[in-house]
């Protein structure tokens, strides 16, 4: 065919992987390509074929401390069956290196083709010689995160790309503590699943795995139940998403045993649906996204508004608001992880001398601000809560992505469901006062000042944009920004005593006038195409009355501080 000898290298690759493809869609998928592909770069339909081509097979889905996500389909480069087996097949090697008829539990979500890399992933581990169990039914992630240490596992998988877009998949993998991997492991696993050659070679089970029944999310559930106090508040009426996921039954059960009213769901979002219809992305920070969520509660008039994600890892919960069209507002993840430190702290869930609470680097600096008031001790991780859930002594973490870990006996990962619970005893608590979780945040900031944050995000579809700005960041670092003095900048990819190396900076700013200090990191994402910015403000409240100045006074410095990051950056 035309195109020289590159394009007859690809499209050889391509039939090769064609060859051993065990997936029917994707044979389908990748026998299309190479037709058109076979009009050659002269021809439009030949030329897009081939730069298909060149997309799937320009390398390998890389295994990392995420585990993989990508969009589905053929090739290298993508979440298939074909790449989900060779992951399955490195991890049952990492295993067998380590433990003797370990077991591994297995979780999926309700996307396309979860059950498919879930299945794959119980038969490669028991023709490996390992234990498997999987999961009866779609389920949110943390209950596979609670079944790994409730069932003794030596690993566990949980298939799902979270709040991805719907092309999208993810392979998440678990250790036997029930966190997620950290290096060296992820390395080393990457290492064994390079060593996969031919697929044939990878023996796959045809049956021998356990299909778990419902005593794993029944005990999930009293576990969950557990994290409210026994005899508590619970008047509270809630509207509820699950955003297209997996979440609905999983919550309103928890709700259930823990003695809440029913929350009322949103309707068009209450049913899994791997094409996520009213949302351009399913995941509650997004634009819109929680659109219908504010409608079905102009009609219901509930204390809180409170979605999940679609494998309901996460809590978003939305307060009404007079000043907001929707007549509600999302609370940022830093408000979200602050409101329920202090409840923990209140309730004495959280003992000084004893426990300790965590957040990443990109999230407010207000958490340790909390734990000092009370007497606990305060860790700084990476981002991620694969860093998190290993925190000593750990009580509670979150971050500001709308990931809570309040119960790291019970799930060493976030959890949107009992972060959900939480949240709906603190406002049925508040409500028989009177009072209500935008109240608390008031009394927050005039103990601890008003600590403001938002993030710029830049979404790009040439991943070589995100190493630019990192660059130009690194080669040419801000003296000032939104006109406070820089007075540190930390690249985070040299590491410390406190902080593995990873790829990030983080700028340090000296207050002015009324600004107390002020914060950016910026990194890139480790799951999406995204270069992100994290910002903070802190401004001092003296009483009441000055909290409208402090937010006056916040608002403008955050407005400068995400321009002059965006033009340092170049996003």
């Amino acid at each position: 065919m035309a195109g020289g000898n590159g394009g007859r290298e690809l499209v050889e690759r391509a039939r090769q992987w064609l060859a051993e493809d065990p997936d029917p869609d994707t044979r389908q998928e990748l026998a299309g390509v190479l037709e058109a592909a076979q009009a050659g770069p002269a021809d439009p339909r030949g030329a897009q074929a081939l730069a298909d081509l060149a997309d799937r097979f320009s390398g390998t889905l890389q295994f990392g401390t995420a585990g993989l996500r990508g969009e589905l389909g053929a090739g290298p480069m993508r979440m298939n069956r074909a790449v989900v087996i060779r992951a399955a097949a490195g991890l049952a090697a990492y295993l067998g290196e380590r433990v003797e008829d370990g077991l591994v539990v297995v979780g999926y979500d309700a996307r396309h083709k979860s059950y498919d890399f879930a299945r794959d992933t119980v038969a490669v581990m028991v023709g490996a010689g390992l234990r498997a169990a999987l999961l009866p039914s779609p389920l949110p992630t943390p209950v596979l995160a609670y079944a790994i240490r409730h069932l003794g596992a030596a690993a566990g998988v949980m298939v799902t790309a979270s709040h991805n877009p719907p092309q999208d998949n993810g392979y998440k993998v678990y250790l036997g503590d029930g966190s997620q991997i950290v290096p060296p492991a992820d390395a080393e696993i990457a290492e064994r699943i390079a060593a996969v050659r031919a697929l044939a070679d990878v023996p796959l089970a045809a049956g021998g795995w356990r299909v778990l029944g419902p005593d794993v999310v029944e005990a999930y559930l009293t576990r969950a139940a557990g994290v409210v106090a026994e005899g508590g508040a619970r008047e509270v009426s809630v509207v509820y998403t699950p955003m297209h996921g997996v979440g609905l039954r999983t919550l309103m059960a928890a709700f259930s045993r823990a003695g809440f009213p029913a929350p009322t769901p949103v309707s068009e979002q209450a049913e899994p649906d791997p094409d996520f219809p009213t949302v351009a992305f399913p995941n509650p920070e997004e634009p819109g996204a929680m659109d219908l969520a504010f409608k079905c509660a102009q009609s219901v008039g509930p204390d809180v508004v409170i979605a999940n994600d679609p494998d309901a890892d996460r809590c978003a919960v939305a307060v009404p608001d007079r000043d907001s069209p929707a007549g509600w507002r999302t609370l940022r993840g830093d408000e979200l992880g602050a409101l329920l430190a202090v409840h923990l702290v209140r309730t004495g869930a959280a003992v000084a001398g004893r426990d300790t609470l965590a957040a990443s680097i990109v999230s407010s600096s207000l958490l340790s601000r909390i734990a000092a008031g009370a007497g606990l001790a305060y860790r700084d991780t990476l981002t991620g809560f694969k860093w998190i859930a290993r925190v000593e002594g750990l009580r509670y973490g979150y971050e500001e992505a709308l990931g809570y870990c309040v119960d790291p006996e019970g799930v060493r990962d976030k959890d949107g469901i009992t972060a959900a619970l939480l949240i709906a005893e603190l406002a049925a608590t508040l409500k028989q006062h009177s009072r209500t979780l935008t109240d608390l945040l008031d009394d927050i900031a005039l103990d601890h000042g008003l600590h403001a944050t938002d993030q710029l995000s830049a979404r790009v579809a040439d991943l070589s944009l995100i190493a630019d700005a990192m660059a130009r960041l690194r080669d040419r670092p801000p003296a000032a920004l939104a006109g406070l003095a820089v007075t540190s900048a930390d690249d985070l990819a040299e590491g410390s005593e406190q902080l593995p190396p990873t790829d990030g900076l983080r700028y340090r700013l000296a207050g002015a006038g009324a600004v107390e200090s002020a914060r950016v990191v910026v990194r890139p994402s480790g799951t999406e195409p995204k270069l992100k910015c994290y910002l903070e403000v802190v401004v001092p409240v003296a009483s009441a009355a000055g909290l409208g100045a402090a937010r006056r006074t916040a608002d403008e410095v955050m407005a400068a501080l995400k321009a002059d990051v965006a033009s340092a950056a170049g996003i």
